[in-house]
């Protein structure tokens, strides 16, 4: 596989909002031939005050960031060090003498991979995170016993890995800054791969982070780089509308709810026009039922009731029963729409079948959803139908599973 320059410093400055080398070159006060040629084939290493400046700006040491120390011969093969998750890699070790493994290798380990994401829909995130986590080190591992099309394949399984991990970190496990962290080295991994599109769909998911907590621009920025590498990769139409729901989604968090109706509305026509180009296989996060789910919750958030309401409910009609954690979210955005119209009846009902939902499959986002219309519900909190769902809410069993993940 041709060399394309150190992609480990690229990724990481990607990821840490420097788009171009310029960027990063005035964030660090050095020119940007400099940058430059950190980003070669042959980064040289970085000298005086700037080693630590460098570190700091981007999150990760400095072979991790893909240089080599002076006298050190550099590595037979780049190795993604660091630490991700429970299970740590730092133990894995830069430089590895070992018999190359056989192209098999790469088949066998993306097997794994497949099982993994698969069983993200049905086992507890607190079973199955340091399942992959595990599984990630191992192709870290691989990295140093592979050559070729073998290694960009192991390259390629291990950022989808690491984009799984991520998510359980985000999605389940409300940990904002470690799914960071392990985004970055899946957009590196992808990097390793040379895969324009896994690049892009984690880039999109780093777009969650600040898009959650209101900072717009971030998330703008990233969702930019993540539909550059989409194009570079010539994305199929389904992975550009879901380019288009995750910056709805983002603009809905922010407070511009106009504008995400409008992304909403261009991800419909990229689906209903469809294209000749075929979605990856890991894009298994995406459907039109999705979509119309993103649409009900930036109509809720929007103040268009009736509308959200007639969305919602035709997306949990079509919603496959394998789909339970996106189950948790429709009905709390459900039981949120009837509590603004003033049906606290309708809300703790819609509330208390999502907890009997989250009873049989946890999803962090989903019990956000519950508490959500709870806290809308203040004004009825005197009514039987809210007493009943305070006592599901806080029941012992409710309590301790939320406690628990």
């Amino acid at each position: 596989m041709p060399r394309s320059g150190n992609s480990r410093l690229k990724a990481a400055r990607i990821a840490a909002g420097y788009p171009s080398q310029q960027a990063l070159a005035d964030a660090l006060g050095v020119g940007v031939r400099q940058v430059r040629r950190w980003e070669s084939d042959a980064p040289p290493w970085p000298q005086g005050d700037v080693q630590q400046a460098l570190t700091r700006t981007l999150g990760q040491d400095l072979q991790s960031l893909g240089f080599t120390p002076p006298g050190v011969a550099p590595p037979r093969r780049t190795v993604l060090a660091g630490s991700i998750g429970a299970v740590g890699l730092a133990a894995v070790p830069t430089q590895v003498a070992t018999t190359m493994q056989p192209a098999s290798v790469s088949q066998d380990f993306a097997s794994v991979t497949r099982s993994h994401r698969r069983l993200y829909w049905s086992v507890a995130p607190a079973t199955l995170h340091p399942a992959a986590v595990a599984h990630a080190a191992l192709g870290h591992s691989l990295l140093t016993e592979t050559a070729g099309q073998t290694r960009a394949s192991v390259a390629a399984s291990l950022s989808e890995t690491l984009l799984l991990v991520g998510r359980i970190e985000f999605f389940d496990q409300q940990q904002p800054e470690r799914a960071s962290a392990t985004w970055l080295r899946a957009l590196q991994a992808a990097g390793e791969a040379d895969d324009p599109l896994l690049g892009a769909a984690v880039l999109a998911h780093t777009a969650f982070i600040p898009g959650w907590s209101g900072d717009r621009a971030s998330a703008v920025e990233r969702m930019v780089a993540a539909r550059t590498y989409g194009r570079r990769g010539r994305a199929s139409a389904e992975l550009l509308a879901w380019l288009d729901a995750v910056e709805a989604e983002c603009e809905t968090r922010c407070g511009h709810t106009q504008t995400a109706l409008h992304l909403i509305g261009h991800a419909e026509d990229l689906l209903r026009r469809g294209g000749d180009i075929a979605s990856p296989e890991w894009l298994d996060w995406f459907s039109p039922v999705r979509l119309a789910a993103f649409k009900g919750n930036t109509q809720l958030k929007a103040g268009h009731l009736p509308h959200a309401r007639t969305t919602l409910l035709a997306a949990l009609d079509a919603l496959p029963t394998a789909e339970e954690k996106q189950a948790t979210v429709l009905l709390g955005d459900l039981a949120s729409v009837e509590a603004a119209a003033g049906h606290p009846e309708a809300a703790c009902e819609y509330a208390v079948r999502a907890l009997d939902q989250l009873a049989r499959t946890w999803y962090a986002v989903g019990m956000d959803r519950v508490r959500d219309v709870r806290r809308s519900l203040a004004p009825h909190q005197h009514e039987q139908c809210v007493r009943d769902l305070d006592d599901r809410l806080y029941g012992w069993s409710t309590t301790v599973s939320a406690l628990a993940r």
